[in-house]
């Protein structure tokens, strides 16, 4: 694979033991526990971590700032609502944890459904909520790059507003990149003129080449005025010694999905977007599609990036996510359960395979 692929892991961020599979031990969102996944993504080969977020979860910037003072390479890539934040506020935070962190920060803007009223926020409708995500990254990106910034749009307003610290250059990258999610056709217009990296769900290839196809297309007929849109993948990867051992594993933990009723996995079923609805729809297409994108996690509580799984041997895995390199996807979102152990064996078994740059 390129030289210029990252590969980033999951740290679920969540009050309740047991995520997805993982371990149900006490004290499994400790500082410790949570400093102890983080190093280890940093003796293991991974550049960082997605952290997760949504009302009723620790608050996934004071997790951020809370790992990057107790590592020295690790990136957290911070999930963060608008209307949790208004713009100034999250630029001013994050550039301060920039700086301190010595550049290392990374932003997921999610645009989902949330227990907005918990915290005193409201949306409209679809256009609504979209219209306030793109004021929000546009302002927050302008606050970051230009000084005295006066902003007047439908959702936003700031008047002479000038961010300290100041974002440092760091080789070229000029500001925290943003990254984005969502299928429907509001949600590509946002990622199409204001994202820096389209993180999509784990479809089959021909799928997702046309989706990077269509938001090529739409950031030229939208007027894109910055850099190339670049693409991510976020995926469950199932991996084991061998492709038997995997797809035993990987069946062994959807009939415990399907008997305990996806207790531990239904986290995404309480709203339905657009890029969930189209995850569940695979089913429909098959258990496996392409060569090992398993599809039956969906039926039974898989939701969001533990819908469809990767799963076989080191060697059938990275296989498979050359094949997404090869389509444009250059940022890699992975993990599995045991979080922990998960880390230590796939940086150590799946990473080296994808630096080594065999050809697909």
């Amino acid at each position: 694979m390129s030289s210029n692929c990252e590969f980033l892991w999951y740290i679920p961020n969540d009050v309740k033991p047991g995520h997805r599979g993982d371990s149900a031990v006490e004290n499994h969102n400790s500082l410790e526990t949570l400093t102890s996944h983080a190093r280890a993504l940093e003796d293991h080969g991974w550049k960082g971590a997605l952290l997760g977020t949504g009302w009723g979860r620790p608050d996934t910037f004071t997790v951020a700032a809370a790992l990057t003072s107790r590592t020295t390479t690790f990136e957290p890539l911070i999930a963060i609502r608008p209307g949790y934040w208004r713009p100034a506020h999250f630029a001013s935070a994050a550039a301060t944890l920039d700086h301190l962190s010595g550049g290392r920060v990374r932003v997921n803007i999610v645009s989902g459904k949330d227990n907005l009223a918990a915290y005193g926020d409201s949306e409209g409708d679809q256009a609504h909520r979209y219209g306030r995500t793109k004021e929000f990254m546009r302002l927050v990106r302008k606050l970051w790059i230009e000084e005295n910034v006066t902003f007047e749009g439908e959702h936003f307003r700031v008047s002479e507003s000038t961010v300290a610290p100041r974002i440092r250059r760091h080789g070229e990258r000029l500001h925290p990149k943003l990254y984005f999610g969502g299928a429907s056709d509001a949600a590509e217009r946002v990622s199409a003129t204001e994202a820096d990296v389209q993180l999509f769900w784990g479809e089959p290839l021909a799928d997702i080449d046309d989706r990077i196809s269509r938001l090529k297309a739409l950031s030229g007929k939208l007027d894109r005025d910055l850099p190339p849109l670049e693409f991510g993948l976020r995926i469950t990867t199932l991996v084991r010694d061998t492709t038997e051992q995997a797809w035993a594993d990987a069946e062994a933990k959807v009939a415990e999905m399907a008997r305990s009723k996806g207790t531990g996995w239904n986290d995404h079923r309480q709203s339905v977007a657009v890029g969930q609805r189209r995850l569940f729809d695979l089913a429909e297409r098959g258990e496996v599609l392409d060569d090992n994108l398993y599809t039956a996690p969906g039926k039974f509580g898989g939701g969001g990036a533990g819908t469809t799984w990767l799963v076989g041997s080191a060697e059938d895995v990275a296989r498979s996510l050359r094949r997404y390199r090869d389509l444009g996807i250059t940022h890699f979102v992975l993990s599995d359960t045991p979080y922990l152990s998960e880390i230590q064996r796939q940086g150590d078994r799946l990473l080296p395979l994808l630096r080594a740059q065999i050809p697909a």
